[in-house]
């Protein structure tokens, strides 16, 4: 298991399959990191020597905010959002829908199990 950004990757995995294990990066830019370091994506990450490893941990730390520096920053974002009480900020504070989604209706990811309202009918 190679380590890179502190993220355990699978040795048996092809490397565009592998890195976008780490949060922050997708197949897309995967192969993009492959392409600027003329890895082949095909091979597996086992087959990586020692020097490749360091090479790409070294290029995906310099060119991307991935892993704990990236939750930070969604994390800050959203807290700003929160703080200056804007419209998505309020929505943030009470687990709605952010993104104009109704709310009628459905939501339920956003708004949890239901809540009944209003008592049992009791019997009579």
């Amino acid at each position: 298991m190679a380590r890179i950004v502190g993220v355990e990757l699978p040795d048996n995995k092809r490397i565009v399959f592998a890195l976008p294990r780490i949060y922050g990066i997708g197949k897309s830019t995967a192969e993009d990191i492959c392409e600027a370091l003329g890895i082949d994506p095909m091979q597996k990450l086992g087959e990586l020597t020692p020097e490749q490893i360091n090479t790409l941990q070294d290029y995906i730390t310099a060119h991307y905010k991935v892993e704990g520096d990236l939750r930070r920053e969604v994390a800050m974002n959203i807290k700003r959002l929160m703080d200056i009480k804007c419209y998505r900020g309020i929505r943030h504070q009470r687990g709605l829908p952010v993104r104009g989604q109704r709310t009628r209706h459905n939501a339920r990811t956003r708004k949890g199990p239901r809540k009944t309202v209003g008592a049992k009918k009791g019997k009579r």
